[in-house]
């Protein structure tokens, strides 16, 4: 699977979860040089607390495209260390 903003590949693996229709990549899989923290939490009841991140490419900025769950709840755990995105990011195969 591929994550693409952009015109680049923000992430690449053949070792995706998937969990309510999105692909979770793991967190090694994602550019470092594409992504910034962000600010943002929201809270989901099953799966905990999710933290975001920005994308940056090529001088475009992309707001809380990616987030993660950096400590998952037990119903989540198969999400720890990875990653997902939305906001226009392309996940494909």
């Amino acid at each position: 699977m591929k994550a693409i903003w952009n015109g680049q590949v923000i992430a690449e693996s053949d070792d995706t979860v998937i969990v309510e229709n999105n692909h979770y990549f793991p967190r090694e899989s994602v550019r470092a040089d594409f992504i910034t923290s962000s600010d943002t939490h929201t809270t989901c009841p099953w799966k905990g607390v999710a933290s975001y991140y920005n994308l940056q490419v090529d001088g475009k900025s992309n707001a809380d495209a990616a987030w993660y769950y950096p400590d998952p709840k037990p119903a989540a755990r198969e999400i720890a260390g990875r990653v997902s995105f939305w906001k226009g990011v392309q996940v494909t195969s």
